[in-house]
């Protein structure tokens, strides 16, 4: 279940990125900079989390890398394929 919460919190925070987007000037350009932009920010924050399941909730790090890579890859994918829509012309 936190897996998915994750997931969902990072579906969350692209979409506020992408609402972020329109707001700075909603072109194609500010589209795509805002979900490029995003993938930082989301990646340092599922370290964090795989950061506090290894020391603090007792996992190895093999256990939680399979866990990051999965909560750091469906937004990403989101993402490029945000970015990759509203950039094409």
């Amino acid at each position: 279940m936190h897996i998915v919460m994750v997931m969902g919190g990072g579906l969350v925070l692209l979409l506020l990125f992408l609402l972020f987007g329109r707001l700075w000037g909603a072109t194609a350009f500010s589209y795509a900079l805002a979900a490029t932009s995003f993938l930082p920010l989301w990646l340092a924050l599922v370290v964090g989390n795989l950061w506090v399941g290894v020391l603090h909730a007792g996992y190895g790090i093999r256990e939680e890398l399979p866990i990051l890579v999965l909560n750091f890859a469906v937004p990403a994918v989101l993402a490029f394929a945000a970015a990759w829509y509203f950039a094409r012309p």
